[in-house]
């Protein structure tokens, strides 16, 4: 398949051509999508939503319970349906841990300080209570667990790849939109469980239903699993695919079929920092053309700024504040080229980014 054709199916596959009905249906069809900018994630989701959304209707569907945010994989924050949290940490936990095993050891973190944090937690946040991320810290410190310097952040982690915490409802926040979430216990939180027949295909589907055509490689990129796991769930899946093309490497899609194109979604889209269309794939160059690569991101694990996407191809990046008092600004496009999109294309994709940013 030729760059153009894959853009035009991975436009669809992620639902920025095919809008889902509610932010819950465009998560559950993303399955996990990058947020550890918390407004870039709620972004995501709203760009994959029809009509018009704000960052209000995305902070309801966390106060509901539907979505939470936690570390799925690659020791990366991602939001994800609350009902598909522990079957995905059931293939991505133990690999996290054992990534995270240096650092506990430099921070002076054993399993029983974990154990002697969980208690606490549990302690204070059972019964349905929930706490700021400064609260939490508050009671592991009274209660002897020190949070100094980045404990407190890695027993965070550890936690919630135990899947006891999970970040829920939002905080709210005076005078702009909320960076931050509560704590809340997630065997108390998440109350309808998924379970799959057989989770690693299942995570291979969902991903292919969510990014194709891609394939294993691309898959054990994005979901931090070994290449040879990643083929093994290609191949458990194999029913529930189609092989679209084989060389150089096998590329799928979904049997069931990509979502249905909307005649009314935008050709021209502003999207978040660390946008999964461009960021989940170990070759960048298909959305983006090689020369404007370290304009987004100097490295694949470090920082992927907002970017600008016109007809499926990555035209520029933007720029926003979420601070108080400036989340009112307009945002600031740089192009890398003339003539990519017109003015009037970059001022709607903007415009839809800040009416949703405001409201």
């Amino acid at each position: 398949m030729d760059a153009s054709t894959v853009r035009h199916e991975r436009l669809r596959s992620h639902r920025l051509s095919a809008p889902a009905a509610t932010i819950a249906d465009a998560a559950r069809h993303m399955l996990a999508t990058q947020s550890q900018e918390f407004w870039g994630g709620r972004w995501a989701l709203a760009a994959r939503t029809r009509g018009r959304i704000t960052v209000r209707d995305v902070d309801a569907a966390y106060g509901r319970g539907e979505i939470v945010r936690t570390w799925t994989m690659r020791g990366t924050i991602h939001t994800i349906p609350a009902a598909d949290v522990a079957w995905v940490f059931s293939l991505t936990a133990e690999r996290q841990r054992r990534q995270a095993a240096a650092v506990h050891r430099a921070e002076g973190i054993d399993a029983d300080e974990v154990d002697r944090a969980e208690r606490l937690a549990r302690a204070a946040l059972g019964g349905g209570n929930r706490l700021t991320r400064r609260e939490l810290f508050e009671v592991w410190q009274q209660g002897g667990v020190s949070t100094l310097r980045q404990r407190g952040y890695h027993l965070l982690v550890a936690l919630s790849l135990r899947t006891v915490l999970c970040q829920g409802p939002v905080v709210p926040r005076e005078g702009g939109p909320t960076r931050e979430q509560y704590w809340v216990l997630a065997d108390e939180w998440i109350t309808d469980a998924a379970a799959p027949v057989d989770p690693l295909a299942e995570f291979f589907v969902r991903y292919i239903a969510s990014h194709g055509p891609a394939g294993p490689r691309d898959f054990s990129w994005w979901s931090g699993l070994p290449l040879g796991v990643s083929r093994a769930a290609a191949e458990a899946a194999s029913d529930r695919l189609v092989l679209v093309a084989d060389e150089p490497e096998p590329q799928y899609v979904v049997a069931a079929g990509a979502p249905r194109r909307s005649p009314t979604a935008p050709e021209v889209v502003a999207l978040p920092p660390f946008e999964e269309y461009y960021l989940s794939y170990l070759d960048r160059t298909v959305p983006c053309a090689p020369e404007f690569l370290t304009a987004i991101g100097p490295s694949m694990n470090g920082i992927v700024r907002p970017v600008l996407v016109a007809r499926g191809e990555v035209v520029g990046v933007w720029t926003h504040s979420v601070a108080v008092g400036r989340h009112a600004d307009t945002p600031v496009p740089e192009l890398f080229a003339p003539g990519s999109a017109t003015d009037a294309e970059i001022a709607a994709a903007l415009d839809r980014y800040r009416d949703f940013i405001t409201a």
